[in-house]
């Protein structure tokens, strides 16, 4: 099955600045992928790559196996970038219409309302729209032309729970639905929702590439959670970890690479813990880890 992108040793400089060093990736049909990396990573670059909005230095990237920058090759794309910018003076009915006779092949605007909850919007102007409001509708209009492909550049920001969990049922509704999606997110329970696979890049360069559970479970390091022993006991007997208190709880947590060998020494040490819980990485440790903790 031939990729809808495909990118060979891209790399994009500005200035002095290497934005992306040598990055491929391929993206397959009904993928949802989740782009992960700090601030700087290189993350939006590459999406704008992909979009067309900005020419490799070196490299080469394809959308569905043409130029992104022809128009031609976008007809099946959708996009929600980072910023939202909406005409005003156009009722949020108005936009979506509008948007759609675009496309070939537009979505049935009554499922696309339904699906991101917009019925009570269609009437308004989107200048008079909320912030949340605003993110919601353009959202929405990523999948409008019913694209093969959408790019979701941090796609809840400004969102509050509830509105960021309904948005989640509708993309996975359209990626269930064969749209393949590639999004970017700051909210890792966001990623932990929605993607099957995972790629991680931080200074430009692709840390990671795997199942979100290979991801998670590739990063040899433990929790460990326990109560009766201040954070300099535990630092003690874990020279190497990372390790914080929450006062409310009374718990001390430790981050560590050998679990084992930590509890064989607290039994050891006749220290009174009580509570002992541990776990694996969930997949912001696994992120931490592969990007050395950069934020």
């Amino acid at each position: 099955m031939n990729p809808l992108v495909r990118t060979e040793t891209l790399v994009k400089r500005f200035g002095d600045v290497t934005a992306l060093d040598g990055v491929t990736l391929e993206i397959h049909p009904g993928e949802c992928v989740g782009l992960l990396g700090p601030n700087g990573a290189g993350k939006t670059t590459l999406l704008t790559l992909v979009e067309g909005l900005r020419t490799p230095t070196s490299g080469s990237v394809t959308l569905f196996g043409g130029d992104p920058r022809d128009a031609a090759s976008r007809v099946r794309l959708g996009t929600t970038p980072q910023t939202t910018a909406l005409p005003e003076a156009l009722k949020v009915r108005e936009v979506l219409d509008l948007v759609g006779a675009h496309y070939p092949h537009p979505a049935d605007v009554s499922r696309i309302v339904d699906e991101f909850g917009l019925g009570e919007l269609l009437g308004k102007q989107c200048g008079a729209l909320s912030g949340g409001q605003q993110r919601r509708v353009a959202l929405a209009l990523a999948f409008v032309g019913d694209p093969d492909l959408v790019l979701l550049d941090e796609p809840t920001t400004g969102l509050d729970v509830d509105a960021r969990r309904r948005l989640w049922d509708a993309v996975r509704a359209r990626n269930v639905a064969g749209c393949a999606v590639v999004m970017t997110s700051h909210h890792l329970e966001e990623i932990e929702q929605l993607a099957q696979r995972v790629v991680v890049i931080d200074e430009g360069v692709v840390r990671a590439d795997d199942t979100l559970a290979a991801i998670v479970s590739g990063v040899a390091r433990r929790r460990v959670t326990l109560s009766g022993l201040d954070a300099a006991q535990v630092e003690s007997l874990a020279p190497d970890a990372a390790v914080t208190t929450d006062l409310d709880a009374g718990t001390v947590t430790a981050v560590l690479a050998d679990s084992d060998g930590f509890i064989r020494r607290l039994v050891a040490s006749d220290l009174p813990f009580s509570g002992l819980a541990v776990r694996g990485a969930t997949l912001e440790e696994a992120f931490l880890s592969l990007t050395k903790g950069a934020v």
